[in-house]
């Protein structure tokens, strides 16, 4: 009974561990109209994807003037694990591992050093759009399918 007991134990904490662990893991979400932490509360469907925001109110200012959001809600899709990268997203030409950088959050990487200079030579909000606007995020991101998640 004792043995049973432990067993129980050990198998709820590490289950406890694991689910906290990637709790832990899970990147904060900014809402890409207000840039507040982001709820599971809140979404709207966005490219094949769902986009989360902070409050009600945000996801009707997103859908009054979708473009002038586009590029916080794309990175936003790659950040919440719905797309990945599979290309340079300013070339559109295969990915060199050693050019990983961070932009807003995600780490992105390019297909040569002139790429991934001219990301890092931006500032913040530059680098956002160079990377996540609508064009650069149809070059180098896409779906991720359930195949993938696994």
């Amino acid at each position: 009974m004792r043995k049973m007991t432990l067993l129980c134990l050990m198998v709820a904490t590490t289950l406890c561990l694991s689910v906290g662990a990637k709790a832990a893991d899970a990147p904060e979400l900014k809402c890409p109209v207000s840039g507040e932490a982001a709820s599971k509360d809140h979404a709207l469907a966005y490219k094949d994807g769902k986009v989360y925001f902070c409050c009600d109110n945000c996801p009707k200012k997103f859908e009054a003037s979708t473009k002038k959001y586009a590029t916080k809600a794309n990175a936003q899709l790659v950040a919440s694990g719905q797309y990945k990268e599979v290309k340079c997203p300013l070339t559109g030409k295969a990915l060199n591992p050693d050019t990983a950088v961070e932009v807003g959050g995600v780490s992105v990487q390019f297909c040569c050093n002139n790429c991934k200079g001219k990301v890092e030579k931006a500032k913040a909000n530059k680098q956002l759009n160079l990377v996540f606007n609508d064009k650069a995020f149809a070059k180098g991101f896409e779906k991720v399918v359930a195949a993938d998640k696994k």
